[in-house]
């Protein structure tokens, strides 16, 4: 890793220009990452943003390819890495709930349950969820269309993400728990913590201070 640069690793998708707005009100222009383009890296003096799809930030920071990143928790808590998680940047807020279909004949009762079939694109989060309850989870990983699941009776319930639950009144379901509440966090590699002491310092920091004067828009 070049030790005069900071690359950051930044997610596709619906976190990315508030992740640019961020960057900027700390004085690091990414705004080249939401032009029209095929590019996938971008360097602006001594920073590198590397574009990826959301589920990958943690992984390029874990493994040492991006210093630092912003990450969904819900995405965060999936992989289960070691990253360090200083601030939580109070954007992107989403909830991962389990839905069922409205007209579902044995409504959702976590305390009557003992098995649950469920469709989701978060195994990890589940599977450690409903048996944390009691509760045997039979799980099918799908990621894409996961609330047409129940509709092919492919489960009787799914474990997804909601913003504003559109999606799923218009597919026939409806929320019935929330297993975690998500918001974007900066991450950063523990190496580089070290190795890139004062720089990682200075950029958290100044993110920090954002916060701490309430010039963000959630």
């Amino acid at each position: 890793m070049d030790r005069d640069r900071i690359t950051f690793a930044l997610p596709k998708g619906r976190l990315l220009e508030k992740a640019v707005e961020l960057l900027l009100k700390a004085e690091i222009d990414a705004s080249q990452v939401l032009e029209k383009t095929r590019k996938l890296i971008f360097e602006n003096g001594k920073y590198r943003f590397i574009l990826v799809k959301p589920f990958d930030v943690s992984t390029y920071v874990y493994h040492g390819a991006a210093d630092l990143g912003i990450a969904g928790k819900d995405v965060i808590e999936e992989k289960g890495l070691d990253v360090y998680e200083p601030i939580d940047l109070k954007f992107g807020f989403c909830r991962l709930c389990v839905a069922e279909p409205v007209d579902i004949s044995e409504p959702y009762d976590i305390e009557k349950l003992s098995f649950i079939k469920v469709a989701t694109k978060f195994p990890k989060i589940t599977d450690k969820y409903f048996r944390s309850k009691g509760v045997h989870p039979e799980i099918i990983e799908l990621y894409g269309s996961v609330e047409i699941a129940p509709l092919l009776e492919l489960t009787d319930r799914i474990v997804d993400l909601v913003q504003t639950g559109s999606t799923m009144k218009a597919n026939g379901l409806r929320e019935v728990d929330t297993i975690l509440v998500s918001t974007a966090r900066l991450i950063v590699n523990r190496a580089s913590l070290k190795t890139k002491y004062e720089r990682v310092k200075d950029l958290v920091g100044r993110i920090k201070e954002i916060y701490l004067s309430g010039n963000i828009s959630k």
